[in-house]
């Protein structure tokens, strides 16, 4: 499989320790941090037209992803 742009170890490189360390204790992150690969994957599909979707529904997962991603930062950085 090709590279996935966009995973949190490449978002968040000097976050990585403190992702794991967070996955392990904390279930509002894991699942978050789960949500947000879920996410992740499906836009990347869309976006190589590996599992092509109407432009909107790009752009609605793109959002998403903005928006897990945002939530995670938050806690990263609490």
């Amino acid at each position: 499989m090709s590279h996935t742009p966009h995973e949190l170890h490449e978002e968040f490189p000097d976050k990585v320790d403190r992702m794991q360390e967070l996955k392990q204790s904390d279930a509002h992150f894991s699942r978050l941090a789960d949500e947000y690969h879920e996410v992740n994957r499906a836009v990347h599909r869309a976006e190589t037209n590996v599992e092509p979707i109407e432009e909107l529904a790009e752009v609605e997962l793109r959002k998403q992803r903005a928006l897990l991603k945002d939530q995670i930062w938050g806690l990263l950085s609490a």
